[in-house]
């Protein structure tokens, strides 16, 4: 029987979930919500289902097994918290846009509060639910890729000082409000290759155009860590202050004491490059998915949010759960915390216990 879905803030990224839950079997798209009327009117005309000005009315008049959270705010996440509580505390599923919350402590009450109740709390962590990701991890997990060495990631926005336009509003002219709205992403990949982060060391800047503007957002972020595993990781990001080389707009390299990877604009090509014994040639391996819309990884992130409720996994296995969306968060604000010492070396505070399944999980 499919989920019965409503959706929660109908701007662009509201309607491109909608889009997503219309389309997948595992769903019944029934409702969507949003305070301004003549949005919510309006989508509610798009995919043919009834419009709801208030989450409230909505929980009230609908048995809705998920909420949908795609609402905005201050540095794209102020919003999510409110909504996503009312869910959880209504007793229904969640899945909640990127960042989580902009509000760390905010973010550590969510994961919280929907573990107590044990609800499924799901992030759109959709960066590495593509097919260039699997095969790097089928990599990893057949040994090809040997011990993680080191981990590359670059990942931000094409520009120049020729095509910067200052944004005045305060709820994005904030100093950390790239960091907070975009790092998560990046994290959340180089979580999924390589596990925890447990030492970051952050610089960031902005360039004179923006200083010049009176812009206060620090735009690149350069970033340091070391992983649990004794992985050496690098992580650079920048918001539209230049044009990327190599690699595109996203690259993600890991390199192995057997072999290397390389993934280039996230869903589009993936490089093996395998490590060779003395006197041997190696090839390298590409895939190239031919995939240029990276509108593609959404139906994929949802599909498997979906899959994961109708199979009824603990909810402590759920996929891009908010309890990894926590951890992207730990690290953004550990990033800001060595960005205001000065550059000094900061462990990101520790994620909740996971506790397991004593039903299922044997030693």
């Amino acid at each position: 029987m499919a989920l019965r879905v409503g959706v929660v803030g109908m701007g662009g990224i509201g309607n491109q979930h909608a889009t997503c839950h219309q389309d997948n079997a595992l769903a019944e798209l029934v409702a969507v919500c949003d305070l301004k009327r003549d949005v919510a009117d309006k989508a509610a005309e798009k995919f043919k289902v009834k419009a709801y000005y208030s989450l409230a009315d909505l929980l009230a008049h609908e048995e809705l097994d998920v909420v949908d959270v795609t609402t905005s705010g201050y540095e794209n996440g102020s919003w999510h918290y409110e909504p996503t509580m009312e869910a959880l505390a209504a007793g229904r599923h969640v899945l909640c846009e990127k960042p989580l919350s902009n509000d760390i402590g905010e973010c550590r009450e969510m994961v919280c509060y929907a573990a107590e109740r044990k609800l499924y709390l799901g992030c759109n962590l959709n960066h590495y639910f593509t097919p260039t990701a699997a095969q790097a991890k089928k990599y990893m997990d057949e040994g090809k890729i040997g011990e993680a060495a080191y981990l590359l990631f670059k990942m931000g926005f094409d520009g120049s000082e020729h095509t910067y336009k200052f944004n005045p509003s305060p709820r994005f002219n904030q100093p950390y409000g790239h960091m907070k709205a975009f790092l998560t992403h990046p994290f959340s990949v180089m979580r999924y290759f390589c596990g925890d982060i447990t030492h970051l060391q952050a610089f960031a800047g902005r360039p004179g155009v923006r200083q010049s503007a009176g812009d206060l957002l620090l735009s690149i972020n350069s970033v340091h860590c070391k992983f649990a595993s004794g992985t050496i990781g690098y992580l650079l990001s920048q918001r539209g202050d230049t044009m990327w080389g190599l690699g595109g707009w996203w690259s993600c390299e890991v390199g192995g004491t057997k072999g290397s990877f390389a993934i280039e604009n996230c869903i589009e090509k993936l490089t093996y490059y395998p490590g060779t014994r003395p006197g041997e040639k190696s090839e390298p391996e590409v895939l190239d998915t031919g995939i240029k819309d990276f509108g593609a990884t959404f139906p994929n992130r949802i599909h498997a949010f979906l899959e994961d409720v109708t199979n009824g996994v603990h909810f402590e296995k759920l996929r891009s759960s908010g309890r990894d969306a926590l951890a992207t968060m730990e690290y953004i604000f550990a990033v800001i915390e060595s960005y205001e010492l000065g550059g000094q070396l900061v462990r990101p505070h520790p994620l909740p216990t996971i506790h397991g399944n004593p039903a299922v999980e044997r030693i």
